[in-house]
């Protein structure tokens, strides 16, 4: 053996090993250059041990799924198009069997969806297309305990509902706040997708502020969570919460060609539900401030047609006479760029300030005019022009069918009752005396179908044949069920 030789092959695979050892530690190093270039700050922060560690969901399932409910309603169809003939939309709904697609074409039909639990006392939220047109709204807890609820008010525009059960005691849902909501997020969504209850999904927030065209109503409010948490039909009105289990938002739609989930989904953020259900509270409809102007998001075409310096902000593209802008002072051509020191990029960011606030209250909005700041103070009207909120009281609606006489009726009277909706009864005619039914009782159903005003009820007992089971409260506030023969 040559030792001189032995002692060479030593040295040089010590020094291989050596070269080799600091290569890796050179590639696995978070600190290194790449082509010259520094990591940035947060990739080396997050190249710790918390990266290993995967997000764990399981007391936040705990907690949020006994808040989230099933929701079955009834629609007693007589005719429809058939399905073959109805437009495919390409948002699904969320909302399970009522797609035309599903349904026939005669006899009742059944839809399923989800809601929130927000209240001990019974009070749900959900969306107004969960509920639109139902003729009985069945709830099912998480324990399997089901009740019929009560329509307390809807809104086509936020495409929220809030609904009532008669019940106490019951697990419910923590508002957090989707304005401190971050891209990125992990979310979870809890709903009732394909029939299957309580079903939890996770994934990140993807986008805020989302404007997706879908909403149906004279004056539609969209500023959605984007999300990917896997969301199907039947989730419509479930939970969107954070990893604390705070309730960010109410899942409404997804982005699909094919009905069901395609990557992404689309949800209400819950500082919008939070004044839907104070406004569904306290008025029965949604009580909403408008500014009177309209507006554009600024993409590069309009910034040089205009000459704008770049692209953040709104454009006011017109000023409706007599409007609360007009009287502010806010002219055409106007870049607004905050509301009460919000700062604004879309229309849907601005719409969804605008949308939080009711009638006569006050805006500070921030707008540039030819690159100088202007600050305005904005009195909000109502879609009627009107800086009050309309007293229930003022208008009472009212009609007459086979000799009885019915009439809408106040939040006192409401209130006093105990009842989130009815119909008073001025005058019993002929069919209703038979029956012993009073004057100033107030109906709350027909048929198991709620009655909101008294152009309801004439619809109902014109529409029946032989007999209607009317259900109210009396005036001593004791419960009465009458089955009233109309022929």
């Amino acid at each position: 053996m040559d030792y001189k030789k032995l002692l060479t092959l030593f040295i040089v695979a010590a020094f291989g090993g050596a070269v080799a050892l600091g290569l890796n530690k050179l590639i696995d190093s978070p600190n290194n250059d790449i082509l010259g270039e520094k990591q940035p700050a947060y990739f080396t922060a997050l190249n710790g041990s918390k990266l290993n560690e995967l997000p764990d969901f399981t007391a936040t399932a705990l907690a949020v799924t006994p808040t989230v409910v099933h929701i079955k309603t009834t629609i007693n169809v007589t005719s429809q198009p058939q399905a073959q003939q109805m437009p495919q939309n390409p948002f699904g709904d969320l909302f399970g069997d009522k797609s035309p697609f599903f349904q026939m074409p005669h006899g009742p039909q059944q839809a399923n969806g989800s809601g929130v639990i927000i209240s001990d006392n019974g009070y749900i939220v959900t969306n107004n297309h969960v509920i639109e047109g139902a003729d009985k709204i069945e709830v099912v807890l998480h324990d399997k305990r089901s009740y019929t609820a009560e329509v307390i008010g809807k809104d086509a525009n936020t495409d929220m509902a809030l609904l009532k059960i008669e019940e106490k005691s019951l697990p419910f849902i923590a508002f957090g706040n989707s304005d401190e909501t971050k891209v990125g997020e992990w979310v979870l969504a809890v709903g009732n997708p394909f029939n299957l209850t309580s079903t939890v999904t996770a994934g990140i927030v993807s986008a805020k502020g989302r404007n997706i065209r879908l909403i149906e109503g004279d004056a539609p409010i969209e500023a959605f969570i984007q999300t990917d948490a896997a969301v199907n039909p039947g989730n419509s009105g479930g939970a969107l919460v954070n990893r604390r289990g705070e309730l960010i938002g109410i899942n409404t739609a997804i982005a699909s060609q094919t009905g069901s989930y395609a990557g992404y989904a689309f949800a209400v953020p819950v500082e919008l539900v939070k004044k839907a259900v104070n406004d569904f509270k306290e008025f029965g409809e949604i009580q909403r401030g408008f500014l009177g102007v309209q507006i554009r998001d600024i993409d590069a075409e309009l910034a040089n047609k205009e000459g704008l310096k770049d692209n953040k902000g709104i454009y006011v593209a017109e000023v409706t006479d007599g409007s609360a802008a007009e009287k502010a002072g806010i002219q055409k051509g106007d870049i607004i760029t905050k509301i009460n020191d919000v700062v604004v990029n879309s229309v849907a960011e601005l719409q969804e300030q605008v949308s939080r606030h009711r009638p006569g209250e006050k805006l500070n909005v921030a707008a540039l005019r030819k690159g100088k700041e202007q600050l305005f103070s904005v009195t909000l009207k109502g879609k009627n022009g009107q800086t009050t909120i309309p007293d229930a009281t003022a208008k009472t609606e009212k009609a007459t069918v086979k000799g009885s006489e019915f009439s809408s009726i106040s939040r006192e009277e409401k209130s006093s009752a105990k009842v989130a909706n009815g119909v008073k009864v001025l005058k019993a005619g002929e069919a209703l005396k038979k029956v012993n039914l009073p004057a100033g009782f107030i109906i709350t159903h027909i048929d198991g179908k709620q009655m909101f005003t008294p152009a309801d009820v004439k619809k109902s007992l014109i529409e029946m044949k032989e007999v209607a089971v009317i259900k109210g409260v009396n005036a001593d506030g004791t419960k009465g069920y009458y089955a009233v023969p109309l022929e």
